[in-house]
């Protein structure tokens, strides 16, 4: 698998993680914005971090990862991070592709897709992310699916 694949699958992680609709939507009402809620930047390191981990270590999605210099996970920890940052209303200003060119020709299948999404829930359980922040997360996610898992 070549690199630019394990940049595309972080990619596509990163927007299960986006939130703008919802995040922005609370933040216009008064309340705090999504990223505030979540504990802010080093909270999302954090997820960002044990989310990533689990997808390089599991037996299915692990494919992506393999030939990934050191460098290369450095670089797609900190694009992820940085959409999610920004998705959720923070600070920081996401410099990557979109979904749909980040992974045309991946044949990410319906399958990744679930195991990806089974992984982000453990993560955000695991950080005790509330209810409610972990369905704006989902109602997100189901918009992007379109652009990253390809049709057999």
């Amino acid at each position: 698998m070549r690199k630019s694949h394990v940049l595309s699958l972080c990619m596509a992680i990163a927007v299960l993680l986006s939130c703008v609709g919802p995040a922005t939507t609370t933040a216009a009402q008064g309340g705090k914005s999504l990223y505030q809620r979540l504990g802010g930047y080093d909270a999302l390191a954090a997820v960002t971090d044990d989310f990533i981990t689990r997808l390089a270590t599991d037996k299915t999605l692990g494919r992506f990862f393999v030939g990934a210099s050191d460098n290369s996970k450095g670089r797609i920890r900190q694009l992820v991070l940085d959409q999610l940052c920004a998705a959720t209303g923070g600070p920081c200003v996401y410099i990557g592709r979109d979904m749909k060119t980040a992974h045309k020709g991946l044949g990410i299948t319906e399958e990744d897709w679930n195991i990806s999404v089974k992984h982000l829930l453990a993560t955000l359980t695991k950080f005790k992310v509330p209810e409610k922040e972990q369905k704006e997360v989902a109602a997100a996610i189901t918009t992007l699916k379109g652009d990253i898992v390809e049709k057999p």
